[in-house]
């Protein structure tokens, strides 16, 4: 069972050129606030910012979550994007288990409220993700919680490649 309260921290990432060009190729989300230089300078945010959505996803990818216990994101809700975030801007996520509902004796849909920040400690987005998670007794790795104790969720730490 997941422990109401549980905290999560994860590492910081810092959102590049790249990771935005990347992200509107793939999604043809080609908006001049994420890919016109110039039209940018004239907005509201006075410069290009990542897309919302492409922030939202490499903060989940960034939450320090066990894969033998979580078996899939569930649903995403009540997100709301708070501050743009810049070219160069670094994001750190953070969530805490608020909410458990049994689904069946192997199984529970865990509630994560989902709060993301700048390298200054400023709010940008949040919202509530909600997991399918594998109870504790049907766990493939036995961990006790499903929440990864050295916050990392790489398949390396310390150099070391987890198995």
């Amino acid at each position: 069972m997941s422990a109401i309260g549980a905290s999560l921290k994860g590492r910081g990432r810092t959102i590049g050129e790249a990771d935005v060009t990347s992200f509107a190729a793939l999604t043809g989300d080609w908006h001049p606030q994420h890919a016109d230089a110039v039209w940018a300078a004239e907005s509201p945010f006075g410069e290009r910012v990542a897309h919302g959505m492409l922030v939202l996803s490499y903060s989940v990818g960034l939450l320090p979550i066990d894969p033998d216990r979580v078996v899939a994101l569930r649903s995403v809700r009540e997100v709301v994007f708070k501050r743009p975030v810049a070219i160069g801007a670094t994001i750190r996520p953070e969530a805490e288990v608020v909410g458990e509902r049994p689904l069946d004796d192997e199984h529970s849909l865990v509630q994560l409220a989902l709060r993301v920040r700048d390298a200054e400690g400023r709010l940008v987005v949040r919202g509530t993700i909600e997991v399918l998670w594998r109870r504790e007794e049907n766990a493939v790795n036995g961990t006790s919680n499903g929440l990864v104790e050295e916050l990392d969720l790489s398949p390396c730490v310390d150099g070391r490649v987890l198995t």
